[in-house]
């Protein structure tokens, strides 16, 4: 018997998301940390976490959450 014409393309759509959900868990994990810096023109910088200066920049910006503490909820 051969298959309902329904089954043939929700079997494609499933197999099209199944890779879609891949390939972003993929990337996901290639992935590495960065800061991005927006300077007063306009322009922008990528600095990487591996960089002696993303280094110094994650400290910085860690004692700056540390500072703030645990976020706040309305009414509680």
């Amino acid at each position: 018997m051969p298959a309902k014409p329904h089954r043939v393309l929700l079997d494609r759509v499933s197999g099209y998301a199944d890779e879609a959900g891949a390939y972003l868990r993929r990337r996901r994990h290639m992935r590495k940390p960065f800061a991005r810096v927006y300077y007063h023109q306009g322009r922008s910088s990528d600095i990487p976490s591996d960089d002696d200066a993303g280094k110094a920049l994650f400290r910085a910006a860690a004692g700056v959450i540390n500072v703030a503490g645990p976020p706040r909820r309305p009414g509680r």
